[in-house]
């Protein structure tokens, strides 16, 4: 009788957990009354401790934080309705954790009215291997050799990076990082992008496998970012620690719209946007984005309309995307609790062209790696051998022709077209790109003919497809070529990337083809 009452108390604390918050010098611990159990550092904010129904999350050496840590910060705490709210301050940051009862998820909201000096606005979660040994595998660097920057690796034969993590906004609500009976989650809901940086295509670190497992809600960076930082509210976004299963992508955070969380916009201050959209490509994804110096938003279109709620009252450029191309844009004005509306055209230049290769999308999909660009490094063996490439027009394959050129890998480019009389005479080559490295651009030569160089494009302050992403600037270039030019019969076009700056193999200025056309 005696060992059945002392195996009986021995299972209470779990079965009837307190949800509550106590603080003992400098650790305050937050129960959620669920099995999870945060204790968080009073003098610094960083998370110290996670433990899930008794296993240890937290990684011991590095800790759960904002950036890169906040160093010194005021921690406070308070419970009420069944919510406790734990608030983080610096001078200029304002840090949330959030614990609903018998909900085994922490709310974050970060409300930043300057970029951190510690480091770029991130959360990171810094957790245990051993609880949580199952990561990305292409982010999994442990035991690897540093072969670019200190941040791509090469692990048995493979190369890794925490940038092959990444994911496009538009697509990215939920990622984690699992173990035995156990996941953590991060969960970017609703508006939880509308304060970060770059559109819907955009893509940040999710993940690393270190020592640690790392897992990340990136805000700003300059991870071939093209828009300047904004600051506010960011969130809310929030991390869950399930049994092991991802969570939803839905998460209801309406409960935070009365805690009075600073920058925090609840729904009756927000209104919605509803429109048309025409003149887009068939076939070819169509996406809404919005956006001004506060807040941006997207949303997808189909079948010619559309309807973007929850947004920030301002006004906002518009900008209609067929692929990842920018096709059309307007203006519209958002008031909080009414719908407005917007009527979308494409003006992208859409020529009879005599061939084209690709397509005008704003990506590479389709050309040569550009399967295998977003998960390892160029240089990987897994790779296809990158040329330089000939490309026959009417006989090669779309998949033949390289998705980047590089000025000290496959330079350069050849295009060979059999011209009839009728489609010679004075005619126009189109390359459009996604993204440039180190200056890099295309200068043509046609037969005996050599374009004039175009100027260097905006400069982007990032490696881009070393790091796992096509999404930079999209550039245009039009090269006339004069009448007398092209011959009936054979015709050999040169694309090659040029530069004033040079650079080693795949850190040689560069180039990321979205189509080239003659018309």
């Amino acid at each position: 009788m005696k060992v059945f009452i002392f195996g009986l108390f021995a299972f209470l604390p779990a079965v009837f957990a307190a949800f509550g918050v106590t603080t003992s010098g400098s650790n305050m611990v937050v129960d959620s009354g669920a099995g999870l159990l945060t204790t968080i550092n009073t003098g610094s904010g960083d998370i110290t401790s996670m433990t899930y129904n008794g296993k240890q999350l937290q990684d011991s050496s590095k800790f759960t934080q904002l950036s890169s840590g906040l160093g010194s910060a005021t921690v406070t705490s308070s419970v009420a309705n069944s919510i406790a709210v734990i608030t983080i301050r610096t001078s200029t940051i304002t840090h949330y954790y959030i614990v609903r009862s018998g909900t085994n998820t922490l709310y974050i909201g970060t409300y930043a009215s300057a970029e951190p000096t510690v480091g770029e606005l991130r959360f990171i979660a810094r957790l245990s291997k051993s609880a949580l040994p199952n990561g990305i595998p292409a982010a999994e660097m442990n035991g690897g050799t540093a072969i670019e920057g200190s941040d791509v690796f090469l692990v048995n034969g493979q190369t890794r990076s925490k940038f092959y993590s990444s994911v496009r906004f538009i697509q990215d609500q939920v990622h984690g990082v699992t173990g035995s009976g156990v996941g953590v989650y991060m969960i970017i809901p609703g508006v939880g992008y509308e304060t970060s940086s770059g559109g819907p295509f955009f893509r940040d670190i999710n993940n690393q496998g270190s020592a640690q497992q790392e897992l990340y809600f990136y805000m700003n960076s300059n991870h071939e970012q093209t828009e300047t930082y904004r600051t506010g509210f960011f969130g809310p976004y929030a991390m869950a620690v399930t049994a092991g299963s991802a969570p939803s992508g839905s998460l209801d955070t309406s409960f935070m719209d009365n805690l009075g969380l600073q920058g925090y916009v609840a729904a009756s201050g927000r209104g919605a946007v509803s429109g048309t959209y025409s003149g887009t490509l068939s076939g070819q994804p169509v996406t809404i984005g919005f956006k001004n110096s506060a807040a941006q938003y997207w949303i997808a279109g189909s079948g010619g309309s559309f309807t973007r709620t929850s947004m920030k009252p301002g006004t906002y450029a518009v900008t209609l995307f067929q692929g990842e191309i920018e096709a059309g844009g307007g203006s519209v004005t958002v008031s909080a609790g009414k719908t407005s509306s917007v009527t979308l055209t494409s003006s992208l230049s859409r020529p009879s062209v005599i061939w084209s290769i690709g397509t005008v999308d704003g990506t590479p999909a389709g050309f040569l790696n550009a399967d295998k660009i977003q998960t390892i490094h160029p240089s990987d063996t897994r790779m296809s051998n990158w040329g330089p490439v000939t490309f026959t027009v009417g006989s090669s394959s779309v998949s033949s022709f390289p998705m980047a050129q590089f000025k000290a890998v496959n330079n350069p480019t050849t295009i060979k077209w059999t011209a009839s009389s009728s489609q010679i005479g004075a005619r126009t080559l189109r390359i459009r790109t996604t993204s440039a490295f180190a200056g890099g651009r295309p200068q043509i030569t046609v037969n005996s003919f050599t374009s004039n160089a175009p100027a260097a494009p905006t400069a982007v302050d990032s490696r881009g497809v070393t790091r796992g992403t096509w999404r930079g600037l999209n550039q245009v270039y039009d090269f006339a070529i004069p009448s007398g030019t092209l011959v009936a019969g054979s015709n050999t076009f040169t694309i090659n990337v040029i530069s004033g700056s040079s650079g080693d193999t795949f850190l040689s200025p560069n180039i990321v083809f979205d189509s080239v056309e003659l018309f």
